[in-house]
């Protein structure tokens, strides 16, 4: 008697016909997705011209620092930043009481050695005169004009500590040695000061040079220019031509740029010190170039690609030599011809092999 609550078992030809249609369902491949579309553009070479302006600032080219020689409390300050002196300019003064005091002492001394020096030669002439009739022995000359001698020798002290003395008063007051710009002041009226503290920043009137920051990738394999020329920033007509005097072998550490000074020939006198100016270089380069957008650069092997199309459609990785980097572009050197077909836009969409779709950089890429 059969069971009507349980189905009857399917026969084994019916299973087989529902495995091999269930197979056929598993391993029927899901399409593939269309290729997103990449922008290109088409290499062609540019004529370019190489112009760096750099902005500097106007110097003296020998500046120094004026310090008292002699140590005391500052009593009168006459100069302050920004003043033009002159040779004898008085700057500063310090109290002289004990120079003074010095120099008097001095004086003293001078006068007690010149009197021991007229006794001396008193007595040496006398047995100068008393030996030569024989009424004196040959010590007690010799013992006189040895103190003769003692007493020549302590007025040449004297005069010696009398004359460093005067040095010293005459250094309680600080003068300009030459005509110049003072740049900075670190004194003020009742600071004690010690001897060769700095008191002034001194700029030496003159020869002028303009210092420029420039950044240290500018100057590796470069050619220095025969000239630049100088401008002010306030006053582009106002020009000068400079020649390079000095490049610093140090690099700034925080801003990675090298310090350049130009020698400036026959500034006018509108470049005063401490004048922004804007140099550039007249004879700049000039080349030809494949311009590309910044968006065109990859990488292989830590150097410069990018992404060319070729005929047969498939995308190869293209390493390039980068001319130049500006602020929205690249200048290529070498690495592409005319005619090839960069990637610009949607390049990390494209695997080496494939075949991108593509659209013109100029029309608008959708995805």
């Amino acid at each position: 008697m059969s069971n009507s609550l349980f189905p009857r078992a399917f026969p084994p030809a019916a299973a087989a016909a529902a495995v091999v249609l269930l197979a056929g369902c598993s391993q029927q491949e899901t399409p593939p997705s269309p290729p997103e579309p990449v922008a290109y553009v088409t290499a062609q070479s540019k004529s370019f011209g190489r112009t760096i302006a750099l902005t500097g600032e106007v110097v003296a080219r020998y500046s120094s620092t004026l310090s008292f020689k002699t140590s005391g409390r500052v009593t009168e300050v006459d100069a302050d930043v920004g003043d033009h002196v002159e040779p004898g300019t008085v700057l500063a003064k310090i109290d002289p009481t004990q120079q003074q005091a010095d120099v008097a002492a001095a004086k003293a001394a001078v006068g007690s050695a010149n009197a021991q020096l007229s006794q001396a030669q008193s007595a040496f002439d006398r047995q100068k005169q008393l030996l030569a009739k024989g009424f004196t022995t040959r010590s007690e000359y010799d013992q006189a004009e040895k103190a003769l001698s003692a007493a020549q020798s302590a007025v040449d002290t004297a005069n010696a500590d009398l004359t460093t003395a005067r040095t010293n008063l005459a250094d309680t007051v600080l003068k300009a040695d030459a005509a110049g710009v003072i740049t900075s002041r670190s004194v003020d009226p009742g600071q004690v000061v010690s001897a060769a503290q700095a008191a002034f920043g001194f700029a030496q009137s003159g020869a002028k040079d303009a210092v420029f920051q420039i950044q240290e990738q500018l100057l590796i394999g470069s050619k220095k220019p025969a000239a630049i020329d100088v401008a002010l920033v306030s006053d582009p007509s106002v020009t000068a031509v400079g020649h390079i005097r000095e490049v610093s072998p140090l690099i700034d550490t925080s801003t990675g740029t090298v310090q350049v000074k130009l020698a400036l020939d026959d500034p006018p006198p509108q470049m005063t010190l401490g004048s922004a100016v804007v140099g550039r270089d007249p004879d700049a380069t000039t080349g030809k170039a494949i311009f590309l957008p910044w968006t065109a650069l990859m990488v292989k092997d830590g150097k410069p690609a990018v992404w060319v199309v070729g005929e047969d459609g498939k995308a190869v990785l293209t390493p390039i030599t980068v001319e130049a980097y500006q602020s929205d572009r690249i200048l290529v050197q070498s690495g592409l011809k005319e005619g090839d077909r960069v990637v610009t836009a949607g390049s990390q969409l494209v695997r080496p092999g494939e075949k991108p779709k593509l659209v013109a950089a100029t029309d608008e890429v959708r995805r």
